[in-house]
């Protein structure tokens, strides 16, 4: 299973991305346990910072995250100091759109969009509910 973690509406984003990266668990074809690293992960610039790229150098998953712009030309301006820029694919960037297009299809249903439930399980069982849905249409 895919990770999924409800926070506040005000909680940003790059914030939960290594509760997040903890929660995967994709069940193996064959016996054994789960696989618990994914092969590549793909962000927007929102999740361009420091601690999301040391925390996935560290478990040695390969990412494309691009590059902000201020963060760009702060590294310029440093020289040679400010260090090589991070490596971006533009072709696996590309394919980061499936995701944005499934996170559409489930705000296309009204009661995960506006989130009406007050209490976070019932909430999940919602999502868990529109996603079963997508995947029957398909």
């Amino acid at each position: 299973m895919l990770s999924l973690v409800i926070t506040p509406g005000q909680c940003a984003d790059c914030t939960q991305f290594e509760a997040v990266m903890e929660g995967i668990r994709v069940p193996r074809l064959t016996c054994g346990r789960p696989r618990t690293k994914p092969d590549s992960v793909s962000a927007d610039k929102g999740y361009s910072n420091r601690r999301t790229r040391r925390y996935l150098r560290r478990r040695t998953i390969p990412h494309v995250i691009p590059e902000k712009a201020d963060q760009a030309a702060n590294r310029r301006k440093r020289g040679s100091a400010g260090g090589r820029p991070p490596g971006f694919d533009k072709e696996r960037y590309k394919k980061r759109n499936v995701v944005e297009r499934a996170i559409n299809k489930l705000k296309n249903f009204r009661a995960v969009a506006t989130r009406y439930d007050k209490r976070v399980y019932v909430f999940v069982g919602t999502v868990t509910l529109a996603a079963l849905a997508i995947w029957l249409r398909s």
